[in-house]
C-alpha cells in the first residue's frame, strides 16, 4: 500500500474524512489512514536495516501486515461493518 496508489489513497482519505464523518466508512477511512502511516514507518526502518539482513524480514512482515490489513477491511466493508474501533 505503499506505492503510488497508495500515496493517492491517503490523499483521498484526509480529503473525505469529514463526508463520512458518524458512517461506518469513518472507521474504515482511519483503519486505511494508520494501515499507511505504520506502513511507511516500517517500511523505512525495514530499509534502513537491509544491509544487516533483519531489514529483510521486517519489509516481508510489512507486506504480509499489509495483506492482513486489507482483506480484514474488505470483509468487514463488504459485510457492513465497522472496523475495531
Amino acid at each position: 500500500m505503499l506505492g503510488i496508489t497508495g500515496l493517492f489513497a491517503i490523499i483521498i482519505n484526509y480529503v473525505k474524512r469529514a463526508d463520512v464523518k458518524g458512517t461506518i466508512a469513518e472507521s474504515h477511512f482511519r483503519w486505511q489512514i494508520r494501515t499507511f502511516w505504520f506502513s511507511l514507518l516500517w517500511v523505512v526502518v525495514g530499509a534502513a536495516t537491509a544491509v544487516v539482513a533483519v531489514g529483510y524480514f521486517i519489509l516481508i512482515g510489512v507486506g504480509i501486515w499489509n495483506i492482513y490489513r486489507i482483506v480484514v477491511g474488505w470483509f468487514k466493508l463488504s459485510d457492513g461493518k465497522p472496523m475495531y474501533q
